[in-house]
């Protein structure tokens, strides 16, 4: 069964698209890629690492992977090939799970929420950051083991090659944004 949002995405604004700008090629029309979730883990418990990892699979039932440093960090008192987070890449059908998820659960639930400021310049992807995780029900009955996770950074990234059609598409999805002057 097909997401409610692909659906969405495939039979309204494909076609909104094609009416609003030229496109030569049905393959040119902007659609998002990925969604990237990743947590940075500035200490290098394995508790902490684990509770992340823990945490991303609840909420994309998808097995996250382990990211290591690339060099060392004496401020962050990282050493070469230490993990130092954790990520999970997000493709078609999980992906727009996700997104609708995040639509409709997550932003509405999120206190003194209205939108997210975005800058004019962006042109094919978008990341933002979610600092109270427990709004997720996967994490909710547990809470005692997700209290300290850190900051949730989202990066979503698109086939759109200027600003005015990745404002169009996020917009078209129902996602929360104001453009700053």
């Amino acid at each position: 069964m097909n997401n409610i949002l692909e659906n969405y995405y495939r039979k309204i604004i494909k076609y909104d698209f094609i009416n609003k700008f030229y496109y030569v090629n049905v393959n040119e029309i902007p659609s998002i890629k990925k969604i990237i979730l990743n947590f940075g883990c500035k200490n290098i418990e394995i508790k902490n690492i684990s509770g992340c990892l823990l945490s991303l699979e609840l909420i994309t039932k998808k097995k996250g992977t382990l990211t290591r440093a690339k060099r060392s960090n004496i401020l962050l008192k990282i050493r070469k090939g230490q993990p130092s987070g954790c990520v999970v890449v997000l493709k078609k059908k999980e992906m727009y799970d996700f997104f609708f998820k995040l639509l409709i659960d997550i932003f509405p639930n999120l206190k003194e929420f209205k939108h997210f400021r975005i800058n004019k310049n962006l042109k094919t992807s978008f990341s933002f950051t979610l600092k109270h995780l427990i709004n997720f029900r996967e994490l909710e009955r547990q809470f005692y083991l997700f209290m300290n996770l850190p900051p949730l950074n989202i990066i979503i990234i698109t086939t759109s090659k200027t600003g005015q059609e990745l404002f169009y598409l996020l917009n078209a999805l129902k996602f929360p944004f104001l453009l700053n002057k």
